[in-house]
């Protein structure tokens, strides 16, 4: 109730989000004194046995907050087309069998791999859990804060909401528990009221909170078949539920399509065209990235870090061709050659921060501003590459329809 409730004073004016700031502002203090001591892996504590949260970067996952009155005003079933609104309906009947409802269920095997498992592959493990628990908690904020706000204009939608706040909490829950095989765990009502949260316009949520299930299915669903393939790579048995579990994630995307495809406005015409394809390469160089600076993680499980992400890239992008208006054009060796050039600056920029760089202390700031420009004028090129076109899905009024 009280990780609701906080969630529930977040306003969309900017006095609510410079309050959220203030605070880890004002706890700023208190959190290094408390983070001195560490684990025996080298994680920093707020206490014993609770790990310190990783520090906020652009690549991080997100917290987010949004206008509850314009979704409340998006989502009003007067606004949503009938055909549109009964397919909202059907996915509530899906949602509602909870199919997945017994499938996190831990066993003996849990603990005695965290035994196991030592060296780098135990800390890069680790920090890979605590990345997924902050995600999948951030998602259940969200949903939660968005059924409790739309149950009076939209119940149907507002239920929906309600069941994947479930899924959601569900996963980070077994996921905190996971990590407590290796004696630390994330304080989830600290990050509640700590963590800064991002302002983003419903559309934005929509197109974003899509994306982030779809990718979420790909990468899952690839991890779980390379181990069925590779067993000896699976080293800890909760990537054996990643089958299941990546259903849940294609569950809430299908239903994040059908809300959009009730807002047609959403999906047609060149804002439109030109937010999806932002919103797109916005995600995929955020992942491309990320899983870039840490490809021994990836490495450990028998993956190539760089055929991985192209794989979870272009069958999202291929995804959201569905119901995306245009979507970057990834098939292109030019677009591939853009992002390895980005993952190359990107480490650079990395090694100045964590104090490995080469380049003399008293020139790191100017190294570091020319990278940035760098790294700013590669994401400009892919992002002014010709799209694909695509929105298969038919939009038109069903009266109109020639069978």
């Amino acid at each position: 109730m009280a990780l609701t409730m906080q969630a529930q004073r977040l306003t969309t004016g900017q006095t609510s989000r410079t309050t959220v700031r203030a605070a880890h502002v004002r706890r700023g203090a208190v959190t290094v004194r408390a983070s001195a001591a560490t684990d025996p892996m080298g994680f920093e504590l707020m206490r014993d046995g609770i790990k310190q949260a990783s520090k906020e970067t652009i690549l991080t996952p997100r917290f987010y907050t949004t206008d509850f009155e314009e979704m409340a005003e998006l989502v009003n079933p007067a606004n949503i087309p009938k055909e549109q609104q009964e397919e909202l309906e059907a996915y509530l009947r899906e949602m509602r069998t909870d199919y997945n409802q017994r499938h996190f269920v831990r066993n003996e095997k849990f603990k005695e791999a965290a035994e196991k498992l030592s060296g780098p592959t135990r800390k890069i493990f680790v920090e890979f859990l605590e990345r997924s628990c902050t995600a999948e908690f951030s998602g259940f904020l969200l949903f939660k804060e968005l059924a409790r706000r739309l149950r009076d204009v939209n119940p149907t939608v507002a239920e929906i909401f309600q069941m994947m706040s479930r899924d959601e909490a569900r996963h980070a829950g077994f996921i905190n528990k996971a990590m407590s095989d290796f004696n630390l765990a994330l304080d989830l009502g600290f990050l509640t009221k700590h963590r800064t949260y991002t302002f983003f316009k419903p559309k934005y949520i929509l197109y974003t909170v899509y994306l982030s299930e779809k990718i979420g299915y790909w990468r899952y669903i690839t991890i779980y078949r390379n181990l069925q393939r590779n067993p000896e790579c699976q080293f800890y048995p909760l990537f054996e539920y990643f089958e299941a579990w990546c259903q849940d994630e294609c569950r809430h995307g299908d239903f994040l399509a059908a809300l959009l495809k009730s807002k047609p406005e959403l999906l047609q015409g060149p804002v439109a065209k030109l937010w999806t394809r932002f919103f797109c390469l916005t995600v995929y160089i955020t992942m491309y990235l990320n899983d870039h600076q840490r490809s021994a993680f990836y490495e450990a499980l028998g993956l190539n870090t760089t055929q991985f992400c192209r794989h979870v890239i272009i069958e999202t992008n291929n995804t959201s061709k569905r119901i995306f208006p245009e979507v970057p054009t990834v098939d292109s060796p030019v677009f591939w050659d853009l992002m390895d050039k980005m993952v190359s600056v990107n480490s650079q920029l990395a090694a100045i921060d964590n104090g490995t760089s080469t380049t003399p202390a008293l020139l790191q700031p100017l190294a570091k501003l020319a990278l940035m420009e760098r790294l700013g004028s590669l994401i400009v090129r892919v992002m002014l590459m010709t799209p694909i076109q695509a929105g298969s899905y038919d939009l038109q009024n069903p009266a109109e329809l020639v069978y």
